[in-house]
């Protein structure tokens, strides 16, 4: 899926479905966007939601990783959509637990 500023990459794991949401301009932050680039990226996670919906989670995290500080590994901006699911064990716990969990 795509649109005119991002495009959509789906992990389709069964018990860890996430996608990432993209932009096609090169920018290393989300603070770098202009208006249309915010616009177009409700749009497109919209459909990242409507993707992931086939698994049936109970919540999603959001997560955006900014700087070398902020977990920035790869320096263009991106944003993760993680589905979650009450019967795992970090449910409810947030961004911060389920990377550190994952670490």
């Amino acid at each position: 899926m795509q649109n005119r500023s991002h495009f959509l990459m789906a992990k389709d794991h069964p018990t860890n479905p996430a996608a990432m949401i993209i932009p096609y301009r090169h920018v290393e932050t989300p603070f770098e966007f202009s208006l249309e680039e915010w616009t177009d990226l409700g749009l497109i996670l919209s459909n990242a939601k409507n993707h992931l919906a086939e698994y049936k989670p109970d919540g999603f995290t959001l997560g955006w990783n900014v700087g070398a500080a902020g977990g920035q590994h790869v320096f263009h901006a991106h944003m993760h959509v993680i589905c979650r699911f009450e019967y795992d064990p970090t449910a409810g716990n947030g961004l911060r637990d389920l990377i550190q969990t994952a670490e």
